[in-house]
Order: structure tokens, then sequence, then C-alpha cells
């Protein structure tokens, strides 16, 4: 990949310090290290003087009309408002576009605003297509330790396709 800080790839790596692979699993394996290579599934960018900034998951990029969305990006905005404590965005089926982007939103107690002032905030930050065409308000599943659970948003958004198994 060209180290401009523009161009999306891969994140690959091997040697000592790589897993010997997944355990009981080898199917999983065999596709973590095609062609010889650890396959960690995230993209980033790398720039001139050789840093790396990770951008998203490749399994976390909607696709949209041909485009790619980062879900990280959209989620960046939506941090942005100041009645959201916290949000999550995943690929909705939609028959005209394939997917579309579905923001998942939990606002900070007491606070209030609809999803149009959602949307509205997107728009003013994002292009068009970025912009989430469903918002759902509610608290998020997340882990023991806080993570977000996009795996369960994905169940409700419908994405079947997109959720890992």
């Amino acid at each position: 990949m060209p180290w401009d800080g523009e161009t999306m790839g891969e994140i690959m790596f091997r040697g000592n310090i790589t897993m010997k692979g997944y355990l009981k699993n080898a199917k999983a394996t065999q596709e973590a290290f095609a062609g010889g290579w650890y396959h960690t599934g995230d993209l980033a960018v790398q720039y001139p003087d050789g840093y790396i900034k990770i951008k998203d998951r490749s399994k976390d990029i909607i696709i949209s009309g041909g485009e790619n969305i980062s879900s990280i990006e959209v989620e960046d905005v939506l941090y942005r408002h100041p009645a959201v404590l916290a949000a999550a965005v995943v690929a909705k089926p939609d028959a005209k576009w394939g997917e579309t982007p579905c923001a998942f939103v939990e606002l900070k107690a007491g606070a209030q605003v609809t999803a149009e002032e959602i949307v509205a905030h997107c728009r003013k930050h994002l292009a068009g297509f970025k912009v989430p065409k469903a918002v759902v308000f509610g608290e998020l599943p997340k882990t023991s330790t806080g993570k977000i659970q996009k795996f369960e948003l994905r169940k409700q958004a419908g994405s079947a396709a997109a959720i890992d198994v």
C-alpha cells in the first residue's frame, strides 16, 4: 500500500509473536493465515513517516450503493452530539442501496433528542451517503468490560450477512 495516509488496507503480520492458530478450528486458522500472513481484520492507512492509523474493522465497513462507509467515522460524529452517551453504527439491509448505516444511540441521563435531530447533526459533518438512514434509541448491549456488542446490534438491524458466525 502507498504510504499516503489515505489508501486503506488490512493490517497483516507474521513472525514468532504470532499465534499458531485457532484451537480446534482448522477452517478459521486457514482463513486467518492465507498467504502465510496473519490477517487481523483491521483496516488502516499508513503515513509517510511510517505510522499506521486504524480506521475500522473489515466486518464493520458498510457498503452502500458501492460506496464504503466507515462505521467508526459515523460513530465519531455521533459522539460529538451533546446528548449522546454511547453510539454504534452497523449495516442495515436496504432494497435500493444494499446496505445503509443504522445508528444505535444511548442518551445521557435527562437528555432528549429526536432521530431527526441526530440525522441533521450527522448531515452537517458527513457526506450524504454516510448519514444514518435509521436511528434507534436505547441502552446499548455491552460486555462485562463495557465493550459494545455490535453482533447483537447487527441482529436487531437485520443484517444477518454481516454477523460473524
